[in-house]
């Protein structure tokens, strides 16, 4: 700790990120950017505010953790064991072609070949903390491009043990013996010891500490159960954010999810603010200032470069829209935080100079700091021109759910939310690239295709499926779906949103049931209407309850007739006689009981 003190330094952070990031946020650079320049304005190369940024930036990684354990709680095992493929497959892949293309080009540049390994591998690393950061805070987190980037980066995470054996034999004094076999072992041991104690151990610990009833124990709980299990993953040699992420997985599916999430949060944002803070202060402005072309020039390079290996590495593994692929290749262009120790040990081990690593450092800053920008160009110019002019094609359905939903406009999303709230699982089908864009910024992952297909919702699993839910909003589009799908899979179940009464007449024809999308709504106005007017909430609900089961009754009676106009005006001529009588004589009625009760509710008093 320097002569300042803790609470002072502490001042500093706070009112530096209070006047940066509000002033980044409302220039639309977004908060991580807001953080890095805060931190450079701060640190040794800037107001020299805080003369040493390193220990704070050992006590900022627990951010890190924390959002890592906080994506893993958004990720049951099941969902973790879907993406096998892009996290082993297109994780492993990222890694060694990024390494063995680096490597051949710092070969090309004249440097040795321990030198430009050992290079590579650190450029091969992207910073998970703004990766998955920048994508949260776009809330593109659920899109494809965004899953993909979180495979690769938990891939990272788990590469950098061999990364660390492949430099000790990059050294001078390294050979095949410096392998620590315990070490490995321990740490296989430890995830076996995690995963079995998750599922017989940390949920009856975690109810019993929730049966206090006291919150603030909860949260000291949950800390001690993220940052104990990071440090161990630790001490066996393993990354602490791959630690966290186990733990969230193992309590993705808890009852405490969701209050594990709202008291991790707070802690969360706070302190990987803090880490972009001091990796804002790490940066060497002295270094930009004596070679500003060559440290600007060699990060620009390798975001390019990273850039155009990733885009074509995500159309390979079936990441085949182009606004995901540019964006997937914009999250994952910048070099990470474990560039820092992977240089750091290369230092170490003589396999890298000082000076170069000191340039390494500075183009690895640099090209943290250019995400954020890349990622106001993706979302204000790419994705919108790549959404308008590109026609998907219908997408890879992969997942099984119960519920298959048809149509994700308004009335869709209100349907998808109460189930998911409910923890139901939903297959989103849209055919609008615009739509589905629009709500994955949003967290939802919709597939694009057409709900009429036959095919398409063969492979949604229509045939397993307990539930279609049809809410497009082209009426015929919407009677062809319906129509289809109570003929090739008559055990699934079907409700559909009906755009007009005629359309609810075919509907009930089809013994298919319907919601009338603006019925429900108008219903709710007419009860604040009588409200307004001085009818009582009982008598108002009473009367639209009433009015609900007669039209219900009415429609189901007529839908026989649907196509005869005449008999349908007549009936709805005689109807409105008598709904008017009804009503009329229900709400006396109730007022009449409400009177006779007062006296006795008075003596009961």
């Amino acid at each position: 700790m320097t002569d300042q003190g803790f609470l002072n330094q502490a001042l500093v952070y706070l009112a530096a990120a209070v006047i940066a990031v509000p002033i980044s946020r409302r220039l639309g650079l977004g908060s991580v950017l807001g953080f890095l320049i805060a931190g450079a304005a701060i640190g040794p190369w800037g107001l020299r505010l805080i003369p040493d940024p390193a220990t704070v930036l050992q006590f900022a990684e627990i951010g890190v953790v924390l959002l890592l354990f906080l994506v893993g709680l958004e990720l049951e095992p099941r969902r973790l064991w879907a993406l096998r493929r892009p996290i082993f497959g297109m994780g492993a892949a990222q890694v060694v072609v990024t390494i063995v293309v680096f490597a051949v080009l710092g070969r090309l540049l004249g440097l040795g070949w321990a030198v430009a390994i050992a290079a590579g591998m650190g450029l091969a690393m992207s910073s998970t903390a703004i990766g998955l950061a920048t994508l949260a805070e776009k809330r593109l987190l659920q899109t494809p491009g965004g899953q993909a980037s979180f495979s690769v980066l938990l891939f990272q995470d788990i590469a950098v043990i061999p990364l660390l054996l492949v430099l000790g034999m990059l050294s001078a004094a390294g050979d095949a013996h410096t392998f620590d076999w315990l070490a490995a072992l321990k740490a296989v041991a430890l995830i076996a010891a995690l995963i079995i104690a998750g599922r017989f151990l940390l949920r009856p610990l975690l109810r019993y500490i929730a049966q206090t009833g006291l919150r603030e124990i909860f949260i000291a709980f949950a800390l001690l159960l993220v940052i104990g299990i990071a440090s161990l993953m630790h001490a066996v040699g393993l990354s602490m954010a791959l630690g966290a992420f186990l733990a969230g997985v193992l309590l993705a599916d808890s009852e405490y999810r969701h209050e594990l999430e709202l008291d991790i949060d707070p802690f969360k944002g706070l302190l990987l603010g803090l880490f972009f803070i001091a990796v804002g202060m790490s940066v060497d402005l002295g270094l930009f200032v004596r070679s500003p072309l060559l440290v600007l020039g060699l990060a620009l390079g390798v975001v390019l470069l990273k850039a155009a290996l990733l885009y074509p590495l995500s159309i390979t593994f079936g990441y085949c829209g182009r606004a995901d692929a540019t964006l997937f290749a914009i999250a994952l262009s910048q070099v990470g935080e474990f560039a820092f120790v992977l240089f750091g040990v290369a230092a170490s081990q003589k396999v890298l100079g000082r000076e170069t690593v000191d340039l390494l450092n500075a183009v690895v800053a640099a090209s943290m700091i250019s995400t954020p920008l890349l990622m106001i160009g993706w979302e204000r110019v790419i994705a919108p021109r790549l959404t308008s002019r590109t026609v998907r094609a219908p997408d890879v359905i992969e997942e099984r759910n119960p519920v298959i939903v048809a149509g994700f406009g308004r009335f869709g999303q209100i349907v998808t939310r109460v189930l998911h709230g409910m923890g139901i699982g939903v297959t989103i089908i849209e055919h609008d690239a615009g739509q589905i864009e629009t709500v994955r910024r949003f967290g939802w992952k919709a597939y694009s295709g057409d709900a009429t297909r036959l095919d398409l919702l063969e492979s949604a699993g229509a045939r397993d499926a307990r539930l279609l839910i049809v809410a497009i909003d082209d009426q015929d589009a919407a009677m062809r779906t319906v129509r289809r799908a109570r003929e090739r899979f008559p055990n699934l179940q079907v409700i559909v949103r009906a755009h007009s009464r005629t359309d609810a007449y075919e509907y009930v024809a089809l013994g298919v049931p319907s919601v009338r999308e603006t019925f429900g709504s108008a219903l709710d106005a007419a009860s604040g209407a009588l409200q307004l007017l001085g009818r009582s909430i009982d008598q108002a609900r009473e009367a639209v309850q009433q009015f609900r089961t007669l039209d219900e009754q009415r429609l189901v009676a007529l839908a026989p007739d649907r196509n005869d106009e005449q008999k349908l005006i007549a009936f709805a001529r005689r109807e409105r006689e008598n709904l008017n009588q009804l009503l009329t004589n229900e709400t006396a009625a109730q007022a009449g009981a409400h009177q006779a009760a007062a006296p006795a509710i008075a003596r009961a008093g």
